[in-house]
């Protein structure tokens, strides 16, 4: 069996460790704010980049190019490896082109070398739930062609359940109006939001009240589970800097479900900059998106 790497991009908002401790490699997008260009590893401390953006900083983000993503990649093809890249949403940026831009060069010059790249249809750590799962089939000796399958094959398994604790930064996005932020700021609405089989932010509902956004996570999640209700000992939660929000979900799941793995981590500054703080994101397998 041909030897193989696990690549991805930032965008799945994996712990640093992780990369490290499974050997997956990592590939950068980059960000702007006050003036200042932030590339990898010289990005602000996250909870420094969330105090500024609560002060009225505007982050902006750049996509990894098709250069930048052939010269990521072709370090493993010089080392004998084949590659499964896990790439973010190709319906929120085109950092997965670029790779696929990159991975078409590079088979010409590497033909003995086996090169996936798959459109993980995923964000923060619904992204990185899929290298997970990747890694673990990895470590049980799939090979690459068939980890890369099992991948394509469950991705849009993979559900994204969030909400956000202020409309104003999705108003900036585009996701909704100025009216409807200023209404729902007035009113403490918060929204209730997916990513969909195209891979892109949709809103699914809303409430009144973070409390009760929270608890909505977590009972859309059963909603959701449909026959992995019984199998269901794995989520990943990613925030945006209210890491205590995280925990409460966590608790909540767990009062339902025996967990085996729960990872919380903060929502990178690229994926920040769009969502803002008091992003609370909640990733699972389950029948449907």
């Amino acid at each position: 069996m041909a030897e193989y790497v696990i690549t991805t991009d930032n965008m799945a908002d994996l712990p640093d460790s992780y990369y490290q401790e499974n050997g997956v490699g990592c590939t950068y997008l980059e960000y702007t704010m006050d003036g200042k260009n932030y590339r990898y590893p010289d990005f602000l401390p996250v909870r420094e980049f969330y105090s500024r953006v609560r002060g009225g900083s505007m982050p902006t983000t750049a996509q990894v190019n098709p250069e930048q993503s052939k010269i990521f990649l072709e370090q493993y093809l010089k080392k004998g490896l084949d590659i499964v890249h896990i790439a973010f949403s190709s319906g929120l940026s085109g950092t997965c082109s670029s790779a696929r831009i990159a991975a078409d060069e590079l088979r010409e010059m590497y033909p003995e070398r086996e090169i996936y790249v798959i459109d993980s249809l995923a964000a923060s750590l619904g992204q990185g739930l899929l290298v997970h799962y990747a890694v673990q089939m990895k470590k049980e000796g799939r090979t690459a062609a068939e980890t890369a399958e099992w991948v394509e094959a469950h991705k849009l398994n993979l559900v994204h359940l969030f909400t956000v604790d202020s409309l104003f930064h999705l108003h900036r996005g585009g996701r909704v109006s100025k009216t409807t932020a200023i209404v729902g700021s007035m009113l403490s609405i918060k929204p209730i939001l997916h990513v969909d089989n195209e891979g892109h932010l949709i809103a699914t509902g809303k409430v009144r009240g973070r409390k009760k956004s929270i608890i909505e996570l977590a009972d859309e999640m059963e909603e959701k589970l449909g026959s992995y209700k019984s199998s269901c000992d794995t989520i990943f939660i990613s925030h945006g800097d209210c890491e205590e929000d995280a925990r409460m979900l966590a608790d909540k799941i767990k009062e339902r479900h025996k967990l085996n793995t729960v990872l919380i981590n903060f929502v990178g500054p690229v994926i920040g900059a769009h969502s803002g703080p008091g992003t609370l994101a909640l990733f699972f397998l389950g029948d449907q998106r």
